[in-house]
């Protein structure tokens, strides 16, 4: 199963109305929370979690998305994110070309818009104030990969922005992941079957100005993350070869072109694939799927990266890690594993040592994409 996991995680590289009613059971009162999703075939729902203030999970039910999944890996980062004033969950519904929005109220999660996502199987989704982007990863044939722009509404309601929709560097890209920068100007998308990294320049009109393609300085690009000072930590899975995944950090300019800063600093792990950034900007860790560990990095003022541990291992996950979140604050680091359906948690001290909090089992196999408070 691990080497199923990898080929998700890399050689999918290679190519890879609205209701009301339903309500989580969140408990108001906790001090956090942590969602996943099902991506089921037949009805794709939101898990919830409520986190204790020792970082510990309890189930606290779910609510569905109005839509489906795939009933399998995405090859994706985001798949699920909150805005950043924690008032929306936007969740890509894969296998039915939607994307939803549900409402973190004080009663609970509640579904409130489900629209189209401008293309065929949406792997990932960003948002920055009331803009929101979604990554389609394309049909079988992979020849329509693009995103997509809407406008969120004051009251969850998703609208396409016309014209909105762009292609990728070229057709059958296996794409990972979208994400705005920290001021909302530009996006960045990985494509992990031709290592390539897209750019695109917003204007006022939330629509593209400008669409820029660069080689990634490692193979096969996956997760990132944005730190402090315009910079941008990519993950490599280099194909998933044994113990040569690599991170490399770039400067973001203005004009949405890429300047290496630290090229390839390896993980010594396999198929390094997800990747955060704590909110201080001064740590990032990858998860591996291949050697169920996640690895961590120092990253200096001037975004040159360093690791933490000598054999790049900050913690020991459940079997294949896949998506990560930190909570608010990143106070703790959750890791959601493939192949044991798992979520570990991590506290996370001042020198950015990772401590284990718990494991939370009896997550069905399909289980994709993680978001915390």
């Amino acid at each position: 199963m691990k080497s199923l996991n990898i080929i998700v995680c890399i050689v999918m590289l290679a190519l890879g109305l609205v209701s009301t009613s339903s309500m989580s059971l969140a408990n108001p009162n906790s001090p956090g929370a942590v969602y996943t999703m099902t991506n089921g075939t037949e009805d794709n729902e939101i898990l919830i979690f409520d986190r204790a203030a020792d970082g510990t999970l309890e189930p606290a039910g779910s609510v569905s998305t109005g839509g489906f999944g795939t009933g399998g890996g995405l090859g994706n980062q985001s798949g699920l994110t909150l805005t950043e004033d924690g008032q929306w969950l936007l969740v890509v519904n894969a296998g039915s070309d939607e994307i939803s929005v549900l409402a973190m109220g004080p009663d609970g999660l509640m579904l409130v818009d489900k629209v189209w996502s401008g293309g065929i199987r949406p792997v990932s989704i960003t948002t920055n104030k009331n803009l929101v982007y979604v990554l389609n990863a394309g049909g079988m044939e992979n020849d329509d990969d693009n995103i997509t722009g809407f406008m969120l509404g004051k009251s969850g309601s998703l609208t396409p922005i016309p014209d909105s929709t762009r292609a990728l560097s070229t057709s059958s890209t296996a794409p990972a992941q979208i994400g705005f920068n920290s001021n909302g100007t530009i996006l960045v998308v990985t494509e992990k079957a031709t290592s390539k990294i897209n750019t695109y320049t917003l204007g006022a009109d939330g629509k593209v100005s400008d669409h820029q393609i660069f080689a990634s300085e490692g193979t096969t690009p996956f997760g990132f993350s944005f730190g402090h000072r315009n910079q941008l930590f990519v993950s490599e899975a280099n194909a998933g070869m044994p113990n040569a995944s690599s991170v490399t950090s770039y400067e973001l300019k203005a004009d949405g072109g890429l300047d290496i800063i630290s090229p390839s600093v390896p993980t010594l792990q396999t198929a390094a694939c997800w990747l955060v950034v704590t909110k201080s900007g001064k740590y990032a860790y990858t998860t591996n799927t291949g050697s169920d560990s996640t690895t961590g990095f120092v990253i200096q003022n001037d975004g040159r990266l360093q690791l933490l541990q000598e054999d790049g291992v900050s913690g020991m996950t459940g079997d294949s890690p896949i998506d990560m979140a930190f909570s608010r604050n990143s106070q703790f680091l959750y890791v959601l594993n493939a192949n044991e359906t798992s979520i570990t948690g991590f506290a996370l001290d001042s020198s950015g040592q990772l401590t284990p909090v718990e494991v939370m089992n009896a997550l069905p196999g399909s289980a994709n994409g993680l978001a915390a408070l």
